[in-house]
């Protein structure tokens, strides 16, 4: 089936904004070192905390044809207003397509950006006038709210939430001013060990070492001698003043346990999060969007369809356990991956899952990414390593052979497993897990070819998602960051050659300058799922550091010995997280090519057993995963598939024995009335090859 894309156009801010936003984001969030400050039992974000991810969405209208014909509304390019749920999936699909209200993250509005951070400090403020003893750590913005980690012995109640909440609204009513001063390092350390904050000095010292010129601001909130004056070490931005939030468009969520730095051996610290938004409204639309996210849980519906399991007792945290419902979901995804692949002219390699610890030095893994690899394996004499990555073999594979200018490019694609150490905090279901399989692919080509290739890259891109509904993309294009390997030259070619391959596709996108790897610039993608949540999924990126390491070449016309252009890309990420996606996305619900089992046929009474197999047999011949139940009321086995959450059911009774038919009834469509069962078989293997939305 071939895609297009009709319309193209940013989101609510300018392109310049967004981008000037991106780093600001990164190099606030860089310099107070916010990252890997993991939440234990938190709320997870759905989006990646990567800042300074673009803004710009492309939309792909597919064609759902075949069974359920006509039953796709296009979506409009904004957030969806949270799908109210309801007794029927029905129901639901129409709340989800009442007027829609724009949720923008803090990416996208450089002004609930700044609510949302003042909105950390002013927590920070009621915390410490209600509870003196309390230390403060770090208070950053995120995606669609914020939080602040506190250092309190007695844990917060529900109760002290709403004090607090109370206390945050009497300071915004006051209309404080926001402030910003610069310092010396000495002030800063003398105000903060006056205060008796040591993870304030912490901070402070971390910014040091990274910089040791770096320009030290404080923010004040209120003015200096008044009594609700308040400070904190900090980068902005921040409104004006309090009055600047509106006390409507605020709400504390929850409390969880966030290790000091992420680090399990550290201070478990208290961390209250919050959300803000500029209309009661908006606040509204995220609360009902919130209990929806609760309701699709992908750790609730992978028990309740017994799709997977983590054996945290028997087998340890962070491995997934694949259940036969789950293993077929899993492998439709695969199949329909290596077919797409193999169109596109990939050449699918497999390669070993532990490598001699020698392989992870040349490639800088053990130096750069040590930490996040487990610990070798003795055998023999030598030291083995589980792969964090699977690149390194891909090169391996490129320099067991001379290769000619004529060969490439080289498309080699691989669902290669990988392993890596997460601590038990981080993990989250099959969002991060220690053991997952990465749909990763690795092109060598001539400098020549890298716009095509990243065009060809895009394509593939825009085809596998888009098979899954997921047709909105947020583009962002990282650039040259300040430290980098490679010449200014292909550098220049190469972030050309990715924005004119965006510019072919039709695509916008918001330049992230500066945001790119050290070894190349690189290409993301988002995507947004039903309920409106954006989430990183596909990456592009140019690498020119491996070749290098790796002393890669090829024999050009010259009979010269250049290093090829290596690109790395995956569109799933990983195939785990993809379906935990996939499982909220559809709230359980697969589309019929994806669905464990596709439909159930129930059998009335025992006479019409008979009939019921030969039309079973029928749809398997058809290679339909169809299954048949009975021997219960009418209303329990229906009642059992709709809790199964198989498509299609086909009621056999005495009449559909007489005429030969089934009675249809659909998750989407309700009752379609009687059909004959080779009518329904090829019109249910239209919609799996067609890779129909239902």
């Amino acid at each position: 089936m071939e895609l297009s894309v009709t319309k193209v156009r940013a989101f609510s801010r300018a392109r310049q904004v967004l981008g000037s936003m991106a780093s600001v984001r990164r190099a606030v969030m860089s310099r107070l070192d916010f990252r890997g400050t993991g939440a234990v039992g938190g709320t997870l974000s759905s989006a990646s905390t990567r800042p300074g991810l673009g803004l710009a969405c492309a939309v792909c209208p597919l064609a759902h044809r075949g069974v359920y014909h006509g039953l796709a509304t296009p979506r409009r390019l904004v957030h969806a207003r949270a799908a109210v749920s309801s007794s029927t999936d029905q129901q639901q699909q129409q709340d989800a397509e009442e007027v829609q209200l724009v949720l923008r993250t803090s990416d996208e509005s450089e002004e609930l950006l700044k609510i949302r951070h003042s909105s950390s400090h002013i927590l920070a403020q009621a915390v410490q006038n209600l509870f003196p003893n309390a230390q403060v750590t770090i208070g950053p913005w995120t995606d669609m709210g914020f939080y602040y980690d506190f250092d309190l012995e007695e844990p917060f109640t529900d109760a002290d939430l709403k004090k607090i909440r109370k206390e945050m609204i009497r300071i915004i009513k006051k209309r404080l001013p926001m402030w910003e001063e610069e310092v010396s390092v000495e002030e800063a350390r003398g105000r903060i060990e006056e205060n008796s904050e040591p993870y304030k000095l912490e901070i402070l010292e971390s910014i040091l070492e990274r910089d040791p010129s770096a320009a030290i601001t404080i923010w004040h909130t209120g003015e200096r001698g008044d009594k609700d004056h308040w400070w904190d070490l900090c980068g902005g931005p921040h409104v004006e003043n309090t009055g600047k939030i509106n006390p409507k468009g605020l709400a504390l969520e929850n409390v969880s346990g966030a290790y000091w730095r992420g680090d399990e051996n550290k201070q478990m610290l208290q961390r209250v999060y919050g959300t803000a938004w500029e209309t009661s409204e908006e606040l509204q639309a995220y609360k009902k969007m919130k209990q929806e996210a609760k309701k699709r849980d992908h750790r609730k519906l992978g028990a309740q369809l017994n799709l997977f399991s983590i054996q945290q007792e028997g087998a340890g945290g962070g491995l997934v356990f694949w259940h036969p419902k789950g293993a077929m979901v899993r492998n439709q995804i695969e199949e329909h991956w290596r077919g797409v692949h193999l169109a596109s002219g990939y050449d699918l390699v497999y390669t070993p899952h532990i490598a001699n610890i020698d392989l992870w030095k040349t490639s800088g893994h053990l130096d750069f990414y040590g930490e996040n690899m487990f610990q070798g394996i003795k055998i023999d004499e030598d030291e083995y390593q589980l792969r964090p990555m699977n690149c390194p073999f891909h090169v391996m594979m490129y320099k067991n052979q001379p290769h000619s200018y004529r060969e490439l490019p080289l498309r080699w694609a691989e669902l290669g497993t990988v392993y890596r150490y997460e601590r038990s905090g981080a993990l989250h279901g099959l969002f991060r897990v220690r053991g997952f399989t990465q749909d990763d692919a690795h092109i060598f080509c001539l400098p020549s070819q890298v716009t095509d290739e990243i065009e060809g890259v895009l394509n593939l891109t825009e085809n596998l998602l888009s098979a899954y509904g997921f047709t909105e993309y947020e583009i962002n294009l990282s650039t040259r960051p300040e430290k980098y390997v490679g010449s200014d030259e292909i550098w220049e070619m190469s972030e050309s050659a990715l924005k004119e391959a965006l510019s072919r596709k039709g695509w916008d996108y918001i330049v992230d300058d500066g945001g790119g790897a050290f070894y190349g610039p690189k290409i993301d993608v988002k995507i947004k799922d039903a309920i409106g949540r954006k989430w990183q999924c596909s990456t592009i990126q140019v690498d020119f550091n491996l070749p290098e390491r790796f002393d890669m070449e090829y024999v050009d016309e010259e009979n010269n010995r250049p290093r090829p252009i290596m690109i790395h890309r995956a569109i799933f990420g990983s195939v785990e997280r993809f379906m935990g996606v996939l499982i909220e996305s559809y709230a359980g619900l697969f589309p019929l090519w994806l669905a464990p089992t596709q439909a159930r046929i129930v059998c009335v009474n025992d006479s019409v057993n008979e009939y019921a197999k030969e039309c079973l047999d029928l749809f398997k011949s058809y290679g339909l995963r169809v299954d048949m139940a009975g021997g219960e009321s009418l209303g329990k086995l229906v009642r059992n598939a709709e809790v199964q959450k198989i498509p299609l059911v086909f009621v056999v009774g005495n009449n559909e024995v007489e005429t030969r038919t089934l009675s249809v009834r659909s998750r989407h469509q309700g009752d379609l009335g009687a059909m004959g069962a080779e009518d329904i078989a090829r019109a249910m293997n239209q919609a799996v090859v067609e890779k129909s939305k239902y």
